[in-house]
Order: C-alpha cells, then structure tokens, then sequence
C-alpha cells in the first residue's frame, strides 16, 4: 500500500478513460468475441451456463467471504461482549470491514450499480436485448437496477487486496499477487458471461484498489489519522457498553420481578 501503487492504478484508470471512452467500440468487439458461444439451446454467452466457469466464479465470491468473515466475528463478539478483549487486532477489524462496506458495498452495490444506467452485454440491442448500448462514462443508460457499471463480483475479488496488505512482509508479494490473480479471473469470467463489458470490470478493480488503499493510509500510515489497536478497542467498548448494560438490565430487572 505505497504510493507506487496508487500511481499505477491512477495510470490504469486514466489510460482504461480515455481507450474505452473514446473508443467505446471496443467494449462491444471484447463481449462480441463471447456473444457467439452458443450451447444446445442456442443461448447466446453460453459461458454463463458452463458449470466449469460457475464453479470458479462462486469460488471466487466465497474467497473474500472467509477473509472477512474473522474480522466481523471479532467484532461482534467485542459489541456484544464489550469487557472482552478483541479476538485480533483492532486496526484491521476496522480495516476489513470498512473496505469491504464502503469499496464492494456502499461505493459499487449502493452507489453506481443501481444509479449508472449503463445495461450489460447481454442486455444491449447489438446483442440481441432490448436495450441501448451505452459508453462507460453514460450513466444515461436503459437498465433499472443491479446494471453494468460496475462489477459488483470484481469488485468483491479484487477486495482480497485488503487482507493481503495485512500479510507478514515475507508474504505480502504472494499474497497481492493471488488477490490480484483472483480479481483478474473473476474479471474474465463476467466478461466471458456477457454480465460486464471490459470497462466495467476494470473500474471496478481500480475503484476497489482506491477504497483500500486510502483507507490503509488513514488507519495506518498517515500520521495525523492513523490508529493504534487500542484505539479501536476502546472505541468499540464505548459503543457496546451502554448497549450491553441496557440489556443487562433488563434481564436483571426480570430476574427479580420473578
């Protein structure tokens, strides 16, 4: 998570920008490649339908579940066992869980998905569907809700940058380099489906990054922001205490009324 790292991904975004912006064309050549695989009843993007690419595309969705799943276990047992001490550290509770609500959650499934009208391939007159294509920076598109821009799944596999800017230092290139592999499949596969075009697939992948990447800087590196694991503990024992004594009396209370 150093600046070298937001510079490439400010590159890629520029670069993605101005090729697919001004050459809009090309989203629709890339998903053209994968319009013509057919099964036997002639569905167009069969590769929707492989079992083989469903398989790897809900493996790839379960990859980001299990590492974020620790943190949001730790962090609902220190709410709702606020004494308690946390289970790992507080700075990546926060980390984890903030990225993954505001990159993949908020940002992609709340924000763009259901507000960037953009429709997907398979959904696009050129293709068969019933709706107008649409160039990536449009948000002016047919599609109601849940729509193409961006890659909420990519999104979510390229959220794996996260728990690997955590690794231990020996460790840190593999594991980016997995993350990075995972949300360049995951990528691949929605393409291949019709579900994304190439633009969306790789905003969704930037953006992430983004969302990581600050939120790294605010929690660890910036001195003016960054945060110690006690820090977060005694914040979230500040949040769950009063919750916790409320009940607590409550159950008192019943107690002794019987």
């Amino acid at each position: 998570m150093h600046r070298t790292g937001l510079i490439v991904a400010l590159a890629i975004a520029a670069a993605a920008g101005l090729l697919f912006g001004l050459f809009p064309g090309l989203d629709l050549a890339v998903a053209r490649a994968f319009y013509g695989f057919t099964d036997g009843s002639n569905n167009m993007f069969a590769l929707r339908l492989s079992p083989l690419v469903m398989l790897l595309r809900n493996a790839g969705l379960w990859v980001g579940i299990i590492l974020v799943a620790p943190a949001v276990a730790a962090l609902a047992i220190k709410l709702v066992w606020p004494r308690r001490k946390l289970l790992m550290s507080g700075r990546a509770i926060l980390f984890l869980t903030a990225t993954m609500a505001l990159g993949p959650g908020l940002l992609v499934n709340v924000v763009l998905k259901d507000h960037w009208g953009r429709s997907r391939p398979i959904d696009v007159t050129q293709f068969g569907g019933p709706e107008k294509f649409v160039p990536w920076w449009d948000p002016r598109g047919e599609c109601p809700a849940n729509c193409s821009f961006v890659s909420g799944d990519v999104a979510g596999a390229f959220w794996t940058i996260a728990p690997a800017a955590l690794t231990p230092p020996p460790y840190r290139a593999a594991a980016y380099g997995a993350a990075l592999a995972l949300g360049t499949a995951m990528a691949a596969f929605r393409v291949m489906a019709g579900g994304h075009f190439p633009s969306d697939v790789i905003f969704a992948g930037v953006f992430t990054f983004l969302v990581v990447w600050l939120c790294y800087a605010l929690i660890y590196r910036w001195p003016r922001t960054r945060l110690e694991d006690d820090d977060v503990e005694h914040a979230l024992e500040r949040i769950g205490l009063p919750v916790h004594d409320f009940v607590a009396g409550i159950f008192r209370k019943k107690k002794t009324e019987l």
